[in-house]
């Protein structure tokens, strides 16, 4: 364990070397707004952001980030990507940072979903705001509605594999038995207890261990741990961090989460991200494997809720 602690607290030396710390607090937001390689990304909907958000914030919901509602793990397209970050007038000299409602943690993730999509574009000043729009208004710092319009950027990203873990290579991991197969899903899901509503078959990965994304985060809080804290709660996981860890979920938004504390916060190199995540996994025509899958007549009850919650809820 104290070995483990070591080694943690020695990547994260290594994270520290970029000029952009990964989490900024609201005042250490605040003490950047007059930079103008600042581009503040606020990705709640239209609606909350003109009822007010933070200076000079231009608004990108999340869905637009979000692949199709059959799976909105998925990656976009590479072409909706660039218009993205171009209209927002991003380019490889930008420092974004992320900026989401703050409501819990579970909206931590679609900040982190976010922050690894802008990683894979291959920008690198990257950060988020911890607490959110929520941890803004707790530090009494300002709002205001002003519109805020950017000049378009001509940057043309090109995919970073590294941070990418297709399913073709978590196939060859499940075979190999030669990575961490991280799930960052609640314990039911884990146990094939119920399933999202895009994903086929409630299950996991064979050979996945569970850290659950809420675990970096004080109970009931938005506010993503301090590093050390970070450190502890990591050495006292399933977390190998010499081996490489796959990071997946339902649909890439909680395993962003448990990516961006490793990779960003703890500073280990070898993580990546499944974004299809169970959902892509589970509808594979091949039938993939799978463990804690519950029996056809479990599944049939699962199904029945997931119905039930959708029709009458």
């Amino acid at each position: 364990m104290k070995t483990l602690s070591v080694l943690f607290a020695g990547l994260a030396l290594v994270a520290q070397a970029h000029a952009a710390q990964p989490l900024l607090s609201p005042q250490e937001l605040q003490s950047r707004l007059a930079d103008p390689l600042v581009r503040i990304i606020d990705i709640r909907d239209a609606k909350s952001y003109a009822a007010d958000h933070i200076p000079g914030a231009v608004n990108a919901p999340y869905g637009q980030w979000r692949g199709p509602a059959s799976n909105p793990g998925e990656l976009p397209a590479l072409p909706k990507l660039t218009q993205l970050v171009q209209r927002l007038g991003l380019s490889p000299t930008s420092h974004a940072v992320v900026v989401s409602s703050g409501a819990d943690a579970t909206d931590f993730g679609s900040s982190a979903r976010v922050y690894w999509t802008l990683k894979v574009l291959g920008l690198k000043e990257l950060s988020i705001l911890n607490g959110g729009v929520k941890g803004w208004t707790q530090a009494s710092l300002p709002l205001n509605k002003d519109m805020v319009s950017v000049v378009a950027s001509n940057f043309q990203p090109a995919l970073d594999g590294s941070q990418i873990a297709t399913k073709e290579e978590v196939v060859q991991h499940v075979k190999a038995g030669d990575a961490v197969l991280l799930d960052a899903r609640p314990e039911n899901f884990f146990l094939g207890q119920t399933r999202a509503p895009a994903a086929k078959v409630p299950g996991t990965l064979p050979g996945a261990v569970n850290l659950r994304h809420d675990k970096w985060f004080a109970a009931g809080s938005s506010t993503f741990v301090p590093a050390d804290q970070a450190r502890q709660i990591a050495a006292s996981s399933p977390i190998d961090p010499a081996k490489e860890t796959v990071s997946f979920c339902n649909t890439g938004h909680w395993a962003a989460t448990n990516w961006f504390a490793m990779s960003e916060v703890l500073g280990q190199k070898n993580v990546k991200l499944y974004a299809g995540s169970m959902t892509e996994w589970s509808l594979d025509p091949n039938g993939l494997p799978m463990e804690n899958v519950p029996s056809r007549l479990s599944q049939l009850l699962i199904d029945a809720k997931i119905w039930s919650d959708k029709t009458f809820k």
